[in-house]
Parts: C-alpha cells; sequence; structure tokens
C-alpha cells in the first residue's frame, strides 16, 4: 500500500512552501515521492515553485482545469489509478485551497483506489497571522480542512507575536465550534520558524496520523462561491507590483479578494507575486509563467484590472 499524506490549509497559508520543505526530507530519506496538485483554475502556478524537486526520486503531477467539482474530482481519481503504477513510497497530496477535504479523503476509499492507498498523514497549513474572522465559506474550509489533521502547522510564525500566533489557533477553534465539531486544537500544534525546522520536527509530522471526526456538512452554490480571475502576459514594474495587490485587495469595489499569485517578467528573469490580506511578498525566482491569478469572491475584473495598469 502507498502512504498518502494530504497537506491542507486555506487560500495562501503556505501549503506549497511546506510541501517543499517535507518533500526534500522524504527525498533526502531515499524515499521515492510523488506530488499531486491540485487547483480548481485553469492555471496551476504552485507547480512552478516545485519545479526544482523533480528528478530521480520525485515526480510532479497536477490537476487543473475551471471545471465543477465532480469533473475535478474523477480527474483527480484518474490521475492517481495512474500514479499507483510508479512505485512510489508516498504521495503527497494538496487540495485547492477551497475545496472541502473530504472530496479528497473519501475518494481514497473507493474502487481501485483503496487497494492501492492508504491515508497516512493529514497535515493542515494555518497562517499564524489569520485574520479574526472569514466570510461564511472560508470559515467552514478552514474547519473541514483541520477537523481529520494528525498535527497542524503554523506558518510564518517568525513574522507573527506568540499572542497573535494563539489568537489564530483561537480562530481555528471557534470554526470548528461552528461546525459542530467537538475538536479543539492546542497540543497538536507546530509553531515554529520552518528553516529551523529539524529531523525531529519531520519524523514527528511523518508519523502524526489523521483523526477521524464528525462535523456538519456544508454546501455552498459553486457560482457563488469562490472564483478565479487570470491576468496574462502582465506588463507591471516590479516596483509596483505589491502596491497594486496591497490595492485589490483592500478595495471593496475589486469584490472580497482572498489571495493574488503569480509572475511577471522582469529583464531575463522573473518576479514571483503571493499576496493575501495577512502578507504581500515579491521575489525574484528563476521560473515562471507570464499569469497573475486572482482568487476571491464576486470580483469585478475591470476594477481589478485598472490597479494593474496604473502608473
Amino acid at each position: 500500500m502507498i502512504k498518502v499524506d494530504l497537506i491542507t490549509g486555506f487560500l495562501g497559508s503556505g501549503k506549497t512552501t511546506f510541501m517543499k520543505k517535507y518533500a526534500e526530507y522524504l527525498i533526502e530519506k531515499g524515499m521515492n515521492i510523488g506530488i499531486l496538485e491540485n487547483d480548481h483554475g485553469a492555471v496551476n502556478v504552485d507547480m512552478m515553485l516545485l519545479h526544482d524537486l523533480e528528478g530521480e526520486h520525485c515526480e510532479l503531477e497536477m490537476i487543473a482545469g475551471g471545471c465543477d467539482r465532480e469533473t475535478h474530482r474523477r480527474r483527480f481519481k484518474t490521475k492517481l489509478i495512474a500514479m499507483g503504477m510508479c512505485g512510489y513510497d508516498r504521495v503527497l497530496i494538496e487540495p485547492s485551497g477551497i475545496f472541502d477535504v473530504d472530496e479528497f479523503f473519501d475518494a481514497l476509499y473507493e474502487e481501485p483506489l483503496d487497494k492501492w492507498y492508504e491515508i497516512g498523514n493529514v497535515i493542515t497549513i494555518v497562517d499564524a497571522g489569520l485574520p479574526e474572522k472569514l466570510d461564511g465559506q472560508g470559515e467552514y474550509l478552514l474547519a473541514s480542512e483541520a477537523a481529520e489533521a494528525g498535527c497542524v502547522v503554523l506558518s510564518k510564525c517568525q513574522k507573527y507575536s506568540e499572542e497573535q500566533a494563539d489568537a489564530a489557533i483561537n480562530h481555528l477553534n471557534r470554526a470548528l465550534e461552528q461546525v459542530k465539531c467537538s475538536r479543539r486544537f492546542q497540543d497538536e500544534v507546530l509553531c515554529k520558524d520552518w528553516d529551523t525546522l529539524t529531523d525531529r520536527d519531520f519524523d514527528m509530522l511523518l508519523g502524526c496520523g489523521y483523526r477521524t471526526e464528525a462535523y456538519e456538512k456544508q454546501y455552498f452554490d459553486e457560482k457563488q462561491g469562490f472564483d478565479t480571475l487570470y491576468f496574462m502576459n502582465m506588463e507591471i514594474p516590479g516596483e509596483r507590483l505589491a502596491g497594486a495587490a496591497e490595492k485589490i485587495l483592500n478595495d471593496s469595489g475589486c469584490g472580497q479578494v482572498s489571495r493574488i499569485k503569480g509572475f511577471v517578467k522582469e529583464g531575463d528573469g522573473w518576479l514571483e507575486v503571493n499576496a493575501t490580506h495577512g502578507e504581500i511578498t515579491v521575489q525574484p525566482v528563476s521560473a515562471g509563467q507570464a499569469v497573475i491569478i486572482v482568487i476571491g469572491e464576486g470580483m469585478n475584473r475591470e476594477q481589478i484590472q485598472l490597479y494593474w495598469e496604473q502608473e
């Protein structure tokens, strides 16, 4: 049986960054791993951030397609069937930050996946600077992504105070209470600068397992939920990128924007932008693709476009 680890978390929590560090640890232990990236949109920017892991001991696969949940689930199952024949020791799966994790969790119990795979760990990433409140769907997704986790890992701990990190966990526990889940997090939380994670930390995560928890399922109209806008071949100077992203996130006229991610060309290289309400980063990277993705609800494309074009 191939062990499967689910790396879950809300939009912009840091799943891909954690995935890379966790994968590097597994490769160093001599494991052959497969990574399956999921995105509800037509372009999967996060794959670019993992490309340098590819090699003899690591293969990357992706699902993308701007499709409804049922189509996405079928593609997920088809991809895992193909990956089951590749001889991996472990498969890491990053569900999209806007899908109920049970859609992935449950698929592993379906034929023929149940004969090839077993769930190893569920690791949930929570931003230590998590806002005090999310919208209704966001609160539900936050809870559903953590309810069955073996461990919660706080991201960006070095940037926030102990009080802010405690507030993030309290927020998570309130979200669990709202969906009538009896679970509360206290001891199963790793709060540490990721650059200082040790082999002992990763060994703990590798054996953290998962829980089976009951909670009240909620269903949302896909047409009224999270949506994605794509802005291709943007010509925006690097010095303006963070400012434009900040204005888009904070202008209600743009809609309820939750995350901005993507790349712009600068000279012979690329700049990566990754922005949420808690943090905006713009940094040079070795590879990219000419697209900026904006994720949110009730978004106004024309208003967002104006900020990209402003001098």
